[in-house]
């Protein structure tokens, strides 16, 4: 996901920046919010983001890791079995236009995409890469790859259990699943949870998935075109946001299925151009993340670096576990639960194992980090002694440093890249935090213009203040969601694989064909 570094990045990158009266006003207004939340939530984002005793590992990332392990083998490495019929549905040899839903297969990849590929993949792989050196990459790899599993379980049980409406709108979600699939397996607080899970899916969406896009959109833009005030930035963003939200879901697919592939097409071009350059060293920087994955050397250094920050970085990019996913996924044309299951597994692949590969590779290529002689550690070579930590919004300096060796003009693009990448994650997390919202207060054109309005709202404020503990805490309310869902889903899958052994017996067996056919 763009998620957002780590606990407290949302503070510093919207330090300093412009507020909609005058600064001193708006240093005082912010304070004020910023003590507020961190005298009574400060407690809980700790909490949350707590590492294991004795490591720099979160225990959140550890729950949706070992989450991902147990679902790989619960479903026989579905993610791999699955895959070249993932692709088949994808591309719509299967999709009958006439099945209930409101998007198609592509669609509904494409606008989960949008909520996970972005500041994670640009910035999470630089911080992982010079805190736990390059063998940082392997282990996020090997955890994308796991987590595969992970969106097969919760974005098949997404579409068993939606809701569908007769004016051809869906709902559906983890608050769906719970309820419904907890009746029906006779397990108590279904409804609980299901409003536990909702009321974080609401917070998270107007805090990490709205105000702190907003905010480093306009701190990209004012970085590069000089400084103005953070309310421009957050009028024209949430005039456009809502122009689309407004629309519905199949208008925020329109735009997710045009804008992800244009974003993720350019950066993975861009990256294939930089090792088509450097072809004589690939072999080498592969080398360097095999060799490094073991005896790597890094900030932490070694195998436990290596691996602590590959599955961190992992877990905090793709959204696996989170169950928003599970969200946008229900709303695919299908009677068939498991295959958007097969589609969603995708979403990892794509995010972790492709773009953050590439990511990896160039910055070990582009030599912008040297071992240092005297200390062993990973370091800058563009600034002598400095190492990037995790607390450091280098992140994105050092991947925009390391494309810029080989295309100067990169930085520029970039910014255009993070702004559309913000763009992007908050239409997806505004579909997300609306249905969150119509679970709670019920289904109504006027209930929803509501939660669009109020969105939209704090979009401005996101990019015009100075919020971080504000942030933190709506970041912390996006890996609640996990603590909940995760749960749900170990309780559930058993019935994903009753659904997968189904569908499986009936594809071989001839009953279900291609819709071509």
């Amino acid at each position: 996901m763009n998620r957002f570094l780590a606990t407290g990045l949302g503070a510093a990158m919207a330090s300093g920046l412009p507020a909609i009266a005058s600064a001193q006003d708006a240093v005082g207004i912010d304070q004020r919010i910023n003590d507020i939340f961190a005298d009574y939530t400060g407690w809980y984002v700790s909490l949350i983001f707590a590492d294991l005793p004795g490591t720099n590992f979160s225990w959140i990332a550890m729950w949706l890791v070992v989450g991902a392990v147990v679902f790989t083998v619960y479903f026989g490495a579905i993610q791999f079995k699955g895959f070249w019929h993932s692709i088949q549905l994808v591309r719509g040899d299967y999709s009958d236009p006439d099945d209930a839903g409101e998007v198609s297969h592509f669609q509904a990849l494409a606008t989960a995409l949008s909520g996970t590929v972005g500041l994670g993949n640009i910035a999470g792989v630089a911080v992982a890469v010079s805190i736990g050196g390059p063998g940082a990459t392997f282990w996020m790899v090997i955890a994308g790859l796991f987590g595969m599993a992970t969106k097969f379980t919760e974005c098949t049980l997404g579409v068993k259990y939606r809701n569908e409406y007769p004016d051809g709108s869906v709902s559906g979600g983890p608050m769906y699943y719970i309820t419904k699939g907890f009746a029906e397996r006779g397990l108590p607080l279904g409804g609980f949870m299901a409003i536990v899970f909702s009321i974080f899916t609401i917070l998270g969406a107007l805090g990490g998935g709205n105000m702190f896009q907003a905010n480093q959109a306009h701190a990209q833009l004012s970085g590069v075109l000089g400084d103005y005030p953070g309310w421009i930035t957050g009028v024209v963003l949430a005039c456009i946001t809502f122009a689309v939200i407004a629309g519905g879901l199949k208008s925020i697919a329109r735009v997710t299925e045009k804008v992800v592939p244009f974003m993720g097409v350019f950066y993975v071009v861009v990256s294939l151009l930089i090792l088509l350059i450097n072809f004589d060293q690939i072999g080498w920087a592969f080398g360097q993340i095999f060799v490094g994955a073991f005896t790597g050397l890094g900030v932490v250094g070694g195998f436990t670096g290596a691996l602590i920050q590959g599955f961190r970085r992992a877990a905090f990019s793709n959204e696996a576990g989170i169950g928003s996913a599970a969200i946008a996924h229900s709303a695919v044309r299908t009677k068939e639960p498991v295959t958007e299951g097969y589609v969603a597994l995708l979403e990892p692949f794509i995010d972790t194992v492709v773009i953050c590969t590439m990511t990896a590779l160039v910055i070990v290529i582009s030599g912008v980090m040297n071992v240092d002689p005297e200390t062993g550690l990973y370091i800058w070579n563009t600034e002598a002694g400095r190492i990037a930590t995790e607390g450091d919004v280098s992140g994105v300096a050092l991947t925009s440093a390391a494309y810029a060796k080989a295309f100067s003009w990169f930085p520029v693009l970039l910014m255009v890249a993070v702004v559309l990448f913000a763009f992007s994650t908050m239409i997806s997390w505004s579909y997300y935090g609306l249905k969150a919202w119509t679970y709670i207060f019920g289904e109504g054109k006027m209930k929803e213009l509501v939660f669009k309005i109020i969105f939209c709202v704090f979009i401005v404020i996101g990019a015009a203040a100075s919020l971080g503990p504000v942030i933190d805490f709506s970041d912390a309310m996006l890996f609640s969601m996990a603590i909940v869902n995760i749960i749900a889903l170990y309780l559930l899958m058993p019935i994903v694989k009753r659904e997968l052994a189904s569908y499986v017996t009936r594809l071989k067996s001839g009953e279900i064909k291609k819709f071509t056919e």
